[in-house]
């Protein structure tokens, strides 16, 4: 079960996060466009959601935003001047998790990467893999895991690594509906007051979670919705629901 009691020690950015701009940002592969002069601006400490059908860029873009891919044109600000190098934490569509470590051990990899002492990881590994529902897998490799636990032990990495820029690239896909639920709302406490890029297909998550949500379509962005109340909202709400329609109004005119 995941754990719904609250953080013994609620995550904190060590710093404000900034907020991004992306100013006619393009990148082609093989001679294809990728992205095409992309202009977005996602605000300081908030949920910013992409959607778009797949190859429209989104991935792409989390990829520009955390340093892994050069830009064919275009830049990347940051509304406080500083680089975004060592601020940013990514999870990828792969939970690549390292098959010869432990869940907890590849929760605490950044920490070992950085020469970090394991004594101070261990308490805050745990306590992450007991609110993801795997307090009693720490100890399990990620081949006797299934694909949904494996992506929770990805989670739990994440949120581990603390950044003020959290780049999300379908984070839940793998997730039954219950589980999916739960942590979307788990995430969202934990990643307050930092800036969150999340990539997903549905768009019910998007609003559920997201103060904004832009559609991505041939590498541009074609829609941006802005989303009211506190996230994470009631998926019931008749108001979620009335932009839910306008949300697949704007996909399907993609």
């Amino acid at each position: 079960m995941i754990a719904a009691r609250h953080a013994r020690e609620p995550v904190m950015p060590a710093a404000r996060a900034p907020g991004l701009r992306i100013e006619g940002v393009s990148l082609a592969f093989s001679g294809r466009s990728v992205l095409d002069r992309l202009w977005l601006a996602i605000a300081a400490g908030r949920w910013h959601a992409l959607l778009g059908r797949s190859g429209t860029g989104k991935s792409s873009l989390l990829r520009v935003l955390a340093g892994l891919q050069s830009l064919d044109g275009g830049r990347v600000e940051v509304d406080d001047g500083q680089p975004l190098q060592g601020r940013i934490a990514l999870m990828a569509q792969e939970d690549g998790l390292l098959p010869w470590l432990s869940a907890r051990d590849n929760v605490m990899l950044g920490a070992r990467l950085r020469g970090q002492p394991r004594a101070a990881s261990i308490e805050r590994a745990r306590s992450l893999l007991e609110q993801v529902g795997l307090a009693e897998r720490s100890g399990a490799l990620p081949a006797t895991l299934s694909g949904g636990q494996r992506q929770r032990v990805a989670l739990a990495r994440t949120l581990f690594e603390d950044r003020p820029v959290v780049l999300m690239d379908e984070p839940f896909s793998r997730l039954d509906a219950i589980t999916r639920h739960a942590l979307q709302a788990l995430a969202h406490r934990l990643l307050g007051q930092r800036t969150v890029v999340l990539v997903t297909h549905d768009p019910l998550e998007a609003l559920r979670l997201a103060d904004a949500v832009s559609v991505l379509d041939e590498g541009a962005v074609r829609h941006t919705l802005g989303v009211e109340g506190h996230a994470p909202r009631d998926i019931r709400s008749a108001a979620l629901l009335a932009q839910v329609d306008t949300l697949w109004s704007a996909l399907q005119g993609a």
